[in-house]
């Protein structure tokens, strides 16, 4: 796979993947980092450049909410929850993809590429 079209890829699926982790609770950023490639069994590793406009554009489309808080280290860290807005989006994405994956898996034959 390309870098261009991987990047298209990770792009589509960064608002379903962010409010999927919040769905299971409070996040930050690096937290949410880490998860991903965790989740991806270590394959999808996003960096902080990819992953922060996407936490700016939700916040600002009322997906989630951001609250500052201090760590025991004194510094001040962003932690994100998902709104009801953003559990109703993340149930018409969840359809979304689920049709998607079943058409392109019916496209392939059945076959994992």
């Amino acid at each position: 796979m390309t870098a261009a079209v991987y990047r298209e890829l990770i792009a589509a699926s960064s608002r379903p993947m962010v409010l999927s982790i919040l769905a299971g609770g409070e996040s930050y950023g690096y937290q949410m980092l880490k998860q991903v490639k965790v989740l991806s069994g270590g394959s999808v590793d996003w960096s902080d450049g990819m992953l922060y406009p996407v936490l700016h554009r939700l916040e600002r489309d009322g997906l989630i909410a951001g609250r500052w808080q201090l760590t025991d280290a004194g510094r001040r860290r962003k932690y994100y929850r998902l709104t009801d807005r953003g559990k109703r989006q993340l149930s018409r994405d969840r359809a979304s993809w689920r049709t998607l994956t079943t058409a392109l898996e019916a496209a392939w034959g059945g076959a994992h590429v």
